[in-house]
């Protein structure tokens, strides 16, 4: 899924043409507000933000999104009228992945999310390491201290949200969202038991899944 937060319906309705053409599920927003309710609903794969909207600035609301552990790593593609090299670093320094400046065209535009989601696909495919414990995301293997263990799809999926995030809290509405696929709707055994047998898998490197309570789950490999 793709977001857009465009104030301009006809720009908006072009890009999500665009999209859906090119067999992209997108949806779009004409404000901050009910771009922010729909991500309390479903996190997407990337944002298209338009940088002038009529509730809240776009800087504002990527500023926003890089301070939440659920967003931060979500790629965003700046899309504005402002076209000159300061206003590029400044959407960049800002935490942006790409900036694409109107007008542009429906090919360069999918070229660019194509680019970049292929990009953040590699990184999520990457090795990850936290502690003892080794996730291949190519090759679907993990392993405690080189001695292989084996996972199921879901405890596959929960312990490499976690080790992708290593360090930041993951809340419980976010691990059912992307792991589940699923709303959260105060559902907590299905977590809590799966978070319970992938430690006991791991054995005593089971650890680095720190509970933090009311709140979710962190991979950590401090003591």
């Amino acid at each position: 899924m793709i977001y857009i937060v465009e104030d301009d319906r006809n720009i908006q309705e072009i890009e999500l043409f665009a999209l859906k053409n090119s067999g992209y599920q997108a949806a779009g927003f004409e404000t901050a507000k009910d771009f922010f309710r729909a991500l309390s609903e479903r996190l997407p794969e990337l944002i298209l933000l338009d940088i002038m909207l009529p509730d809240e600035d776009g800087m504002s609301i990527l500023r926003r999104l890089r301070q939440r552990a659920d967003t931060q790593r979500i790629p965003v593609i700046l899309v504005t009228a402002k076209s000159s090299e300061l206003d590029k670093v400044k959407g960049l320094d800002g935490g942006a992945d790409d900036y694409l400046a109107k007008p542009f065209g429906v090919m360069e535009l999918i070229a660019r999310v194509k680019a970049l989601l292929r990009r953040s696909g590699a990184l999520e495919e990457s090795v990850l390491v936290c502690g003892e414990v080794t996730l291949d995301g190519e090759k679907r293997m993990v392993s405690v201290s080189g001695r292989p263990v084996e996972l199921t799809y879901k405890e596959f999926e929960l312990l490499r949200l976690l080790m992708k995030n290593c360090g930041i809290v993951i809340s419980r509405d976010v691990i059912m969202e992307r792991v589940w696929d699923a709303s959260f709707e105060g559902e907590t055994r299905t977590i809590d038991v799966h978070v319970r047998t992938l430690r006991q898998k791991l054995g005593d490197a089971g650890a680095i899944i720190k509970t933090i309570r009311n709140v979710g789950y962190m991979a950590d490999a401090a003591k």
